[in-house]
């Protein structure tokens, strides 16, 4: 079967899938939301532009009211889509590194190498993620590249383990003895012929990664250890949470903002495994 074959056939099997479509629409609208920020709210997001507390829907200037001290929710929210969606892309690709480079060692090594490999990937798993995460952003401070990074460096121990479970599956196949006969070299094997066929579950993924670099991202926003000078849903959330009482909008929308985004980046995973799935064809 040709690749052009197969790119179709995965595009048919997701698209028969109404949750995975609805998902996806949801993402895509997060995105245009992000790239059409500057175009609708050329000016600061941070900056105090009318009145406290204005609720949504009752001046036509900021239909989504104001925070309170005055901010607009509605530029908050689309410059802060922009935020969400890099961190959860960096963080994840960062995680996608370091998981797919030691479960692909591990796997394909084994013995001593791939017990200690496991063993330094469970004691990943031991430490709360979140805590790691808080601790490593006190450390280092919280500009946007520490942050990606410390999400990435706790986000990593899932994809290791598939890794290496594929690499354990495809290392004993046929075709990886013909080219080790023919002298290929481990990096040859490793990179061209079975990173290759390995990383369709890892791809499945990563759409839940992305998801949850979003949660530990707002997460850090909400509790202020994020960058103070950008816009980020957390933050909208937290700077709320003392008026969920009077002005209870504040932190909804933002927080129906994270809500959706993670809800679809889940839709699409689930989409994109039985996509990827040869075993779902013909279903």
């Amino acid at each position: 079967m040709s690749h052009a074959r197969q790119v179709h056939n995965i595009i048919r099997r997701f698209g028969r899938n109404r949750g995975a479509v609805f998902g996806a629409t949801l993402l895509l609208v997060v995105i245009a939301m992000a790239t059409t920020a500057s175009v609708f709210f050329p000016h600061d997001p941070l900056r105090i532009v009318g009145p406290a507390q204005i609720w949504p829907f009752t001046n036509r200037q900021f239909f989504l009211g104001t925070d309170s001290m005055g901010r607009d929710i509605a530029a908050m929210i689309m410059h802060g889509s922009r935020t969400t969606l890099l961190i959860g892309l960096f963080a994840s690709l960062t995680a996608i590194v370091i998981g797919v480079t030691i479960g692909a060692i591990s796997g394909f090594y084994g013995g001593w190498i791939a017990k200690f490999l496991l063993r330094f990937t469970e004691l990943f798993q031991t430490i709360p993620s979140l805590i790691l995460v808080l601790t490593v952003v006190t450390i280092v401070g919280p500009e946007l590249p520490h942050v990606i990074l410390a999400i990435g460096a706790v986000t990593w121990t899932p994809i290791a383990r598939l890794t290496r479970a594929e690499f354990l599956t495809w290392r004993s196949r046929d075709f990886v003895a013909a080219c080790r006969a023919m002298g290929m070299s481990d990096f040859g094997l490793i990179a061209s012929e079975i990173l290759p066929n390995a990383i369709t579950p890892v791809i499945a993924l990563s759409t839940l990664v992305v998801a949850t670099a979003i949660l530990f991202e707002s997460g850090l926003s909400f509790l202020g250890l994020a960058d103070p000078t950008v816009s980020t849903w957390g933050r909208l959330v937290g700077e709320g949470r003392g008026l969920i009482r009077s002005s209870w909008y504040i932190s909804a929308l933002p927080g129906s903002a994270i809500l959706l985004t993670v809800f679809a980046l889940n839709l699409i995973g689930d989409g994109l495994s039985e996509a990827l799935n040869p075993r779902s064809q013909g279903r």
